[in-house]
């Protein structure tokens, strides 16, 4: 996926322009990482801040929304285009902060560029 487009979501996701994915479970490639905790888009970077609770040890994650592969809204899931260990190893989330920080979020969004193609999975 090209770097500029790792910022939106792809047309055939199921995003819905408007639509409120708080609370939403979010889905590897190879399992559940936890749920959106909010929606940002400073400077044009769309992404999703996932509280993964106790899996990553009660931290958060940040995914660009290029990396979103489905969102089933009557599930209430999304489905991403990488492993959780993936996510796992992303350039750390501290602050809220970092949600408007444009060098942290093209270093995630390199990141995420960068991974190899996984196969998808339904959601």
């Amino acid at each position: 996926m090209a770097i500029d487009r790792i910022w939106s979501y792809a047309p055939d996701s199921g995003h819905v322009e408007g639509q409120d994915l708080t609370g939403f479970t979010v889905a590897a490639t190879d399992g559940t990482i936890g749920h959106v905790d909010r929606e940002a888009a400073p400077h044009g970077m769309r992404h999703l801040v996932v509280d993964t609770g106790v899996w990553v040890f009660g931290r958060s994650v940040l995914v660009p929304a290029g990396v979103v592969i489905g969102i089933d809204a009557q599930a209430r899931k999304i489905t991403m285009a990488c492993t959780r260990g993936d996510a796992k190893e992303a350039p750390r989330f501290q602050t809220d902060s970092e949600t408007r920080d444009r060098e942290y979020l093209t270093a995630v969004g390199d990141y995420y560029d960068r991974l190899p193609p996984r196969e998808t999975a339904s959601v």
